[in-house]
C-alpha cells in the first residue's frame, strides 16, 4: 500500500512539474512586443455642446506605437514587423458615476517595422456615438446640461486605447492600455 501511495505521489509530483511553465508571456507573438512609447496632445477638458458642433470628435494629437524584439541581441527579420489593424478605447468614470458609454473601436492600418515605430496623427478616441449616449448626452444643453445620475454639470471619464495587430509571419500581437482621463462640461 505504501509503495502504490508511493508513486502517486512520484506520478503527481511528475505532473505538477511538467505542467509549469515559468513564462509569463502566454500567446505567441512573433518575437516582438508593441507599446505605446509616446502621445501628445491630450485634450484635458471637452465640451460636449461644442464638440458636437464641429464633428463630433475627440482626438489625440499625436500617438506613437513602437514593434520592440524580444530578443534585443537575437536576429530580425521582416516577417517581424507588425501590421496594425484596429484598436479599442473602453471608458470608465473617474468620478462618482457608473455610467459610461460603449466603447469606441476602429480598424486602421499601418506597419511598425521591428525595432521601429509607426506615428498616427489626430487619432479619434471618441465619436459623436458616445457623445450622443448617456451619460454624455445629459450634459447636452437641450437634455439640461448636467448628469442626471450624479448630479454635477461635469463627468470625468477615463480612457483606455489599446491596439491590436499581426506580425507578416501571422502571429497576433497587441499593446498593453495606456490611460488618460478626460473632464467633460455641458
Amino acid at each position: 500500500m505504501r509503495r502504490v501511495t508511493n508513486c502517486l505521489l512520484i506520478l503527481l509530483l511528475a505532473i505538477g512539474i511538467a505542467g509549469c511553465d515559468s513564462r509569463t508571456d502566454r500567446t505567441d507573438s512573433g518575437g516582438v512586443l508593441l507599446s505605446v512609447s509616446d502621445f501628445d496632445g491630450l485634450p484635458l477638458l471637452a465640451s460636449v455642446n461644442g464638440t458636437l458642433s464641429t464633428g463630433g470628435l475627440i482626438q489625440i494629437e499625436s500617438l506613437t506605437i513602437q514593434n520592440i524584439a524580444k530578443n534585443p541581441t537575437g536576429t530580425t527579420s521582416d516577417l517581424m514587423n507588425v501590421e496594425i489593424v484596429s484598436y479599442e478605447v473602453h471608458y470608465s468614470r473617474a468620478d462618482r458615476g457608473t455610467r459610461v458609454p460603449t466603447p469606441f473601436v476602429r480598424g486602421i492600418f499601418g506597419v511598425a517595422p521591428v525595432d521601429g515605430t509607426i506615428e498616427y496623427d489626430n487619432l479619434p478616441v471618441m465619436s459623436s456615438d458616445q457623445l450622443n449616449q448617456v451619460p454624455l448626452s445629459d450634459l447636452k444643453f437641450a437634455n439640461g446640461g448636467f448628469d442626471k445620475e450624479t448630479g454635477e454639470s461635469k463627468i470625468v471619464m477615463n480612457f483606455a486605447v489599446r491596439f491590436f495587430g499581426r506580425t507578416l509571419s501571422g502571429d497576433t500581437v497587441e499593446t498593453a492600455p495606456v490611460f488618460f482621463t478626460i473632464e467633460f462640461i455641458p
